[in-house]
């Protein structure tokens, strides 16, 4: 679903059914959208997110390679 934003009253529409986190530095919303296994990191400067640290888990099953 498609997010309604009004940027004259600084709001945003978003999908309470949709399993993702959204971060929003100075009035710019920026969703984050979960992968099958892995791990976010947030990273905070002076009260702002800086930085989305993003680790992704890789199950063994008698691969060769991965």
């Amino acid at each position: 679903m498609e997010k309604a934003i009004n940027l004259e009253k600084m709001t945003a529409e978003i999908d309470l059914m949709e399993n993702v986190a959204y971060v929003i530095i100075d009035g710019h919303l920026t969703k984050v959208t979960p992968k099958q296994f892995s791990e976010d990191t947030i990273i905070w400067k002076d009260g702002k997110v800086l930085d989305v640290i993003r680790s992704e888990r890789r199950r063994l099953k008698g691969q060769d390679v991965i």
